[in-house]
C-alpha cells in the first residue's frame, strides 16, 4: 500500500458538512422519547369529564380555548421532527374514529416511557417492538371480545355514545338535548346501513343558549336577499346556482375612452345596461323563482331580477353552494349561457328574519343542518368542535355496530386479560407486553388524576373489580366510586379503542425503531427565523416553540 493510502487510513474521513447534527445509539432514542413524551404531557390533563382546557394563542393573537386533543396539537407550534410524529397519530385517530385523540397521544407517550425502562435494563429495541406489536394485536381482539352489539336503531344506546364523547368538552351543558340532534342527524343520513356525514352541515350563531342549538332538514344560509323588494320566502321554488358574476363583464386589458359629448356617455351606460338586462332575461328564461349566487350581482341586475320577482342571494359561500347542489337535486351554472330548467333544483326557500337566516329545504334531500347557539365566538367554536366529535362517533358506531363501556374499564379489562396472555409469550417479548398492559392502565390514572382523585387507590380498586369477573368496572369521576360505566350511560365505540392500540403501537414502534439522526442543520422542521418560547426539548432538539398560552 502507498504512504499517501496509509495516511488516509490512520485518520477519519468527514463526509458531513460543519452544519450538520448527529446523534446516535441511546442519544437518539432519549432524543425521541423525550420529544414524544413532551407532547403526550401537553394533552394528558385535557382527558376526561374533569379534564381541563388548553389557551392556545396564534402568532396573529388570534384565541382558541379548548381541551380538544387534535386541535391543540394542530395549533400548537411544534418544529421538533419526532414529535411531528406523534401529532400524526392524533390526525390518524380523528379520522378513522373521530374521537380519542387525547387518548391516542397519552398511550402513545406511556409506551414509549415504559419501553425507555426496557431499553435501560439492556432490552433490544427489536424484542420490545416485537412485543408491543404481538401486545397490540392481543388488544385489538380482546376488544372486539369485550364489546356489545349495538342496534342502529336503538336510539338510547346511541344517545349515550354522544352524550359520552361530549363531556368535559363545550358541548357537555346541554349533551341532552345535543345529543338527541346529533342521533337524529345521523338516523337520517343513514342509508341502507351507510352514514354519509357529508350531508350534515353545522352552522353557528352567538348570542343564544346552547340548549337552543336546533337541527333543521336541509341547508341553512346565513345571507340577506340583494333587494328589499324581492320576495323573502318561495314554496316549491325552482332554484338556480349560479357561478358567474352577474354584472357587467371586464375586459383583459386596459384601455381608455375619449367621450366628446354626453350622447356618447349615455350610449356607454345603455350597452352596460343592456349587458345586465340580457343576463336577467336569461335567468328569467330557465324558470327560475330564486336565485344564489357564489359572486357578485350588480345593483341594476338587482333591480331587474326584484322586479320578476326572482329572489336572489348573493357571495354564497363555495361549501354552501356544494351543499345545496346535494339538498335541491342542482347543478351548479358556471356559465349563464348554456343554463337550462335542467339545471334547477327543486325545494322550498323560508326566511327567518329574527335569525337572519334562509332555510332550504328540498323535495328529496335527505341532507340535514345542525344550528348551533352559543353565548360567544369561543363558545359556539368549541361547541362545534365537541358536536362534530360525537357526529362522528355515533356515525362510526351505527357503522361499525360495537361498543364497549367507558370511565377506563375496557383499557383495564384490556390490561388484565394481556397480563394473562403475557405468561404464554417467550423470551423478552413477555416483558414488553407487560409493558404494555400498563401502559393502557394510564388511562384511568390519568382520569383519577384530572378529577382531583389518588390515581393509585382507584387503579388498584379498578384492578379488584375486574379480578372478579366484573368487565364493565370503571371508575365514576364524580364520586370516585368504581360501577359499572356501561349501565351508567358512559359507551363508547368499539372501534375508537382499536385505533387508539393500533396507532399508539405503529408510532411508539416507529419511534423505537430509530437509532440515528442525521439532520443537515439543527433538529427542527423549521428553518425560518425565530425558534420560539419553549426551547430545546432536550439538547440540540430544535424545540417546541410558541406553544400558546396556558399549557
Amino acid at each position: 500500500m502507498s504512504q499517501r493510502g496509509q495516511r488516509m487510513q490512520g485518520q477519519p474521513m468527514i463526509v458531513m458538512s460543519d452544519e450538520s447534527q448527529r446523534v446516535k445509539d441511546k442519544d437518539a432514542q432519549e432524543h425521541n422519547i423525550t420529544a414524544a413524551r413532551a407532547v403526550a404531557d401537553a394533552v394528558r390533563s385535557t382527558l376526561g369529564p374533569k379534564g381541563m382546557d388548553k389557551m392556545l394563542v396564534d402568532s396573529m393573537g388570534d384565541v382558541t380555548i379548548t381541551n380538544d386533543g387534535v386541535t391543540i396539537l394542530q395549533e400548537m407550534d411544534i418544529d421538533n421532527p419526532t414529535a411531528e410524529m406523534i401529532i400524526e397519530v392524533a390526525e390518524t385517530q380523528e379520522d378513522e374514529a373521530g374521537d380519542g385523540t387525547t387518548t391516542a397521544v397519552a398511550v402513545t407517550g406511556e409506551l414509549l416511557k415504559n419501553a425507555e425502562d426496557l431499553l435501560e435494563q439492556d432490552i433490544h429495541p427489536t424484542a420490545i417492538i416485537k412485543g408491543f406489536h404481538l401486545a397490540s394485536e392481543k388488544a385489538r381482539e380482546e376488544i372486539n371480545n369485550v364489546s356489545e352489539t349495538v342496534d342502529p336503531d336503538d336510539e338510547d344506546l346511541l344517545r349515550k355514545v354522544a352524550e359520552t364523547s361530549m363531556t368535559g368538552k363545550g358541548a357537555e351543558l346541554n349533551k341532552e338535548r345535543l345529543s338527541e340532534i346529533i342521533v337524529d342527524a345521523v338516523q337520517q343520513v343513514t342509508v341502507n346501513g351507510t352514514v354519509d356525514l357529508e350531508y350534515v352541515k353545522t352552522e353557528t350563531q352567538t348570542g343564544r343558549s346552547s340548549g337552543e342549538s336546533e337541527i333543521l332538514k336541509g341547508a341553512v344560509i346565513s345571507k340577506d336577499p340583494v333587494h328589499d323588494n324581492m320576495p323573502k320566502s318561495v314554496s316549491d321554488a325552482s332554484v338556480l346556482l349560479l357561478d358567474e358574476a352577474v354584472e357587467i363583464e371586464e375586459t383583459d386589458v386596459d384601455t381608455s375612452v375619449n367621450i366628446e359629448n354626453p350622447d356618447q356617455l349615455q350610449s356607454f351606460l345603455d350597452q352596460e345596461e343592456q349587458q345586465l338586462r340580457e343576463k336577467v332575461d336569461k335567468i328569467v328564461e330557465t324558470g327560475a323563482d330564486v336565485v344564489f349566487c357564489q359572486k357578485g350581482i350588480d345593483d341594476m341586475a338587482q333591480h331587474y331580477l326584484a322586479k320578476e320577482g326572482i329572489l336572489a342571494v348573493r357571495r354564497v359561500k363555495k361549501s354552501d353552494m356544494g351543499f345545496l347542489k346535494e339538498v335541491l337535486g342542482a347543478s351548479v351554472v358556471s356559465d349563464l349561457n348554456s343554463a337550462s330548467d335542467d339545471d334547477l333544483g327543486h325545494g322550498d326557500v323560508s326566511r327567518d328574519d329574527d335569525d337572519e337566516l334562509f332555510y332550504v329545504e328540498g323535495e328529496d334531500s335527505h341532507g340535514v343542518t345542525l344550528l348551533l347557539r352559543g353565548s360567544t365566538d369561543h363558545v359556539v367554536d368549541e361547541l362545534e368542535r365537541g358536536v362534530t366529535d360525537a357526529l362522528d362517533v355515533v356515525g362510526q358506531t351505527v357503522s361499525d355496530g360495537r361498543v364497549v363501556a367507558g370511565g377506563g374499564a375496557i383499557e383495564v379489562e384490556v390490561a388484565r386479560r394481556l397480563r394473562d396472555y403475557a405468561d404464554s409469550v417467550s423470551g423478552r417479548e413477555q416483558l414488553a407486553v407487560e409493558a404494555f398492559a400498563d401502559s393502557l392502565e394510564l388511562v384511568p390514572r390519568v382520569l383519577a388524576e384530572n378529577a382531583g382523585l389518588d390515581s393509585i387507590d382507584t387503579l388498584v380498586d379498578l384492578r379488584a373489580a375486574h379480578e372478579e369477573a366484573e368487565e364493565r368496572a370503571g371508575l365514576n369521576v364524580y364520586s370516585g366510586d368504581v360501577v359499572d360505566t356501561f349501565d351508567a350511560g358512559v359507551v363508547e365505540p368499539a372501534h375508537a379503542k382499536e385505533q387508539v392500540a393500533s396507532s399508539a403501537t405503529e408510532a411508539a414502534n416507529l419511534v423505537l425503531k430509530i437509532d440515528d439522526i442525521i439532520s443537515a442543520g439543527d433538529l427542527s422542521t423549521d428553518k425560518g427565523g425565530d425558534e420560539g418560547g419553549a426551547g430545546g426539548m432536550g439538547g440540540g432538539m430544535g424545540g417546541m416553540g410558541g406553544m400558546g398560552g396556558a399549557m
